[in-house]
């Protein structure tokens, strides 16, 4: 049976198939057979090769978004992600936000008893439910939580202009 990349949810909740369990299994009994045979450098090569092969899928970032009289305010959890590693993108109706948390590359994955953090790259568009001011935007990062101010337009706002003759 092939080993399939597991899901985005898979990766964040630790969850298995149910069809990988009897591989897993047996994959056990004979990890301490696998331990005393030699191994190729060659097969680590082409394991890596065909990792790399394979599109990184992205996970998507969760949010809280709430409005009061003002403002539309964008919560997320980024902890662990530089903010220069931040990407924010932002029109009148929309926000996207991309990022990459880099993982410990120290550890091996077979070392792992429990790995449910999510590492790698993660996205999330999020449609807003009024139009915003995008040249007064802020975006703030504190302690792994990132805050996104965005100022409503005021529609109702009217400015006089005068008339100039020449």
């Amino acid at each position: 049976m092939a080993k399939h990349k597991p899901s985005f949810f898979e990766r964040l909740t630790g969850a298995i198939r149910i069809d990988d369990v009897e591989e897993d299994f047996f994959e056990e009994e004979n990890k301490e057979e696998r331990h005393l045979q030699p191994k190729h450098i060659e097969d680590d090569d082409e394991e890596k090769q065909e990792l790399e092969e394979l599109p990184e899928e992205m996970g998507e970032l969760t949010i809280d978004m709430y409005e009061n009289d003002k403002e539309i305010v964008i919560k997320s959890i980024v902890a662990g992600v530089r903010p220069e590693d931040l990407d924010i993108s932002i029109t009148r109706e929309m926000v996207t936000i991309k990022g990459k948390r880099e993982g410990d590359r120290t550890v091996k994955s077979d070392d792992y008893f429990h790995q449910e953090l999510y590492w790698g790259s993660f996205s999330r568009t999020i449609t807003l439910p009024a139009e915003i001011d995008t040249d007064t935007v802020e975006a703030i990062e504190k302690h792994g939580l990132l805050i996104i101010r965005l100022p409503k337009l005021n529609k109702n706002k009217q400015t006089k202009v005068r008339v100039k003759s020449h």
